[in-house]
């Protein structure tokens, strides 16, 4: 009896068995059929075993090892072409792209300025002011018209201002200060620099004349790449040092010489407490990048020693000081009263945690139950397609890569538990479209610039108690960049209502469509949405108070930091003093900042009318 039980048992896992691969073989076949290639297996255990975190052979390519432009002393001013490197760095079709006009026709912005000082933006890069040799490096890059951050900033830095640079997610902020950095050494390079190393000669200490400081070591890694692009044929040599990687490899590096550093906190404070490997005595720029995300994320001691560092050591008083931030938060606005000059200036691109509509977003309401075969109907309904997954835990980013990866499609998945050489492996199989589905945490909420990303999927919205709201603003804009399009899929169901409330109203504001299930939540003026969410709140004495009239808005109320009030001819911007009220830049008919006014610039190349710049 027993044994027949056994045998029969046997036999039902046996079925099972080959049901279960007979249904694996028609997914892979279904996937196949729908244009989508075959799932490449990642071997994490060679992986792990190849190059852990504390390895030190050379064997294992990491994106600190990027070919950089090398100088020689006899090159002069500017090096000669080297046509390899050039490909490399510039006809790589994984580069992110601008747009077309389509891409910037539509799109409308308010632009603010808080400072003594007018700015005025240039509507060409040849306008600019740029140094020749970072002219033709952004011709080389394909730039051909700026973007709102980058027509206000480069002028400011060009002119010596401390700047604080708030945009949207995807408007080019990383060149909107690379590029006024590197034109403003070009030139005094030679005499501000620390000696180089020569080939085959001795190692010399890193004394760079640019901090760059990051939250994330993906978004240090892309910033690094843009530095190599706008570094090629000058002597200013770019460099990257970032958690999880050798430090050996990071180390040869920099005692190669280096002018341009980009690090995450964690391992420049490692190499900062040896001081024959680097020192900060040169320094001319610092720059904190994401600087919410690192102050909310138990940096702040750091970043506060990072700036008093580089005013301690630094042989001058010639120093200059940039921050971008998605919001502006009480800590950061310390730092600036601390260390910025008092006639910083503030640039603020559209009301700050904003989105913009070239991202079509769509809510769908999904049981937690039904999200596998949600997101599975949906790849297929979209066919293939680079396509970014969020979730909310290292344990569903692993389970959901399975499911897609036993359904036959080509998913790979990054979170803060993989090794670095994990990580890159994964981005760089999406990068190249081998794994066209990458599944994520929020560790790549941020920065993550990954060319034709055509679709967000947040298989799991953001938690009001993780981000909320500017989490998801991050998430999306991993599309859309620099002017292309691209839509934003979001599963949503009860377990979402406290996010409900400002979804709705980023619904709004972007003109998307709120459906059914949501109704319930819109505010009662949509046309007039109250955020009341504190992220730019000015109103503390010793901020931008005073003669200012309180912040934005003329001498009138501040809202949310826009100028809405055009007042006192004198007081702050939004009246005939500044911008915002008479300045628009971009298309569109709407007066008072981006799309009308006064003053109007389209970069698009429709006709610019300029009359008060």
């Amino acid at each position: 009896m027993s044994d027949a039980g056994t045998n029969g048992a046997a036999v039902v896992d046996d079925a099972a068995v080959a049901s279960k691969a007979q249904q694996k073989a028609d997914d892979l076949q279904r996937a196949t059929e729908a244009g989508w290639q075959k799932p490449i297996p990642f071997e994490y255990e060679a992986a792990r075993s190849d190059a852990g975190p504390d390895d030190e052979r050379d064997n294992v390519q990491w994106l600190s090892d990027a070919v950089v432009y090398e100088w020689i002393d006899e090159y002069g001013e500017v090096g000669p072409r080297d046509e390899a490197l050039e490909q490399q760095l510039y006809e790589n079709p994984e580069i992110q792209r601008r747009g077309g006009d389509v891409g910037w026709k539509n799109l409308s912005f308010e632009v603010l300025v808080d400072g003594n000082d007018k700015i005025l933006p240039f509507r060409s890069f040849e306008d600019a002011g740029l140094h020749p040799a970072i002219l033709e490096n952004v011709h080389r890059c394909q730039y051909d018209a700026p973007t709102p951050i980058q027509a206000y900033c480069i002028p400011a830095v060009l002119t010596g201002h401390d700047v604080i640079g708030i945009a949207q997610t995807g408007s080019g902020k990383t060149a909107a200060f690379l590029l006024p950095i590197l034109s403003k050494l070009m030139g005094k390079a030679r005499m501000l620099a620390a000696p180089r190393a020569i080939p085959g000669g001795p190692r010399v200490r890193a004394e760079p004349l640019v901090l760059v400081v990051c939250p994330t070591r993906e978004l240090a890694c892309q910033i690094f790449d843009e530095a190599r692009r706008l570094c090629y044929r000058t002597m200013l040599r770019p460099c990257v040092a970032y958690g999880g990687a050798p430090t050996k490899n990071q180390r040869e590096q920099l005692e190669k010489g280096c002018d341009i550093l980009v690090a995450t906190p964690g391992r420049l404070m490692d190499f900062m407490k040896n001081p024959n490997l680097l020192s900060l005595a040169r320094l001319k720029f610092t720059v904190i990048d994401e600087a919410d995300e690192l102050l909310s994320s138990g940096w702040e001691e750091a970043i506060d020693s990072l700036f008093g560092a580089a005013s301690d050591t630094n042989v001058d008083a010639d120093h200059t000081y940039l921050m971008f931030s998605a919001t502006f938060s009480k800590e950061a606005r310390k730092l600036c009263r601390d260390y910025m000059e008092e006639d910083y200036l503030r640039i603020k691109v559209g009301r700050v945690g904003s989105t913009h509509s070239n991202i079509k977003q769509s809510i769908v309401y999904v049981e937690d139950s039904q999200k596998n075969q949600a997101l599975f109907d949906l790849i297929f309904t979209n066919g293939p397609q680079r396509t970014l997954i969020f979730v909310n835990s290292k344990a569903k980013c692993d389970i959901v890569d399975d499911f897609l990866y036993n359904k036959g499609l080509p998913s790979t998945s990054i979170h803060s538990d993989r090794t670095q050489r994990e990580r890159e492996d994964a981005l760089r199989s999406f990068r190249i479209g081998s794994c066209p589905l990458l599944v994520a945490t929020g560790v790549t909420a941020r920065g993550l610039d990954v060319a034709n990303v055509k679709h967000i999927i947040n298989y799991d919205l953001p938690s009001t108690m993780h981000g909320g709201i500017t989490e998801y603003v991050h998430r999306i804009g991993r599309t859309a960049r620099i002017g292309n399009e691209g839509k934003a899929t979001s599963f949503y169901n009860d377990r979402n209502e406290d996010l409900a409330p400002k979804l709705v109203k980023l619904l709004l504001e972007a003109k998307q469509e709120v459906p059914d299930f949501l109704e319930m939540y819109k505010p009662e003026n949509p046309d007039n949405i109250e955020w009341n969410d504190g992220t730019d709140d000015e109103s503390e004495a010793g901020d931008f108070g005073g003669d200012f009239g309180g912040g934005f808005g003329g001498g009138g109320d501040a809202v949310d930091g826009a100028g809405v009030d055009a007042g006192a001819a004198n007081a702050g911007f939004g009246g005939d003093t500044g911008f915002g009220g008479d300045t628009g830049f971009g298309g569109g008919d709407d007066a008072g900042g981006f799309g009308g006014g006064d003053d109007e610039f389209k970069p698009d190349g429709q006709d610019s009318k300029v009359d008060a710049w």
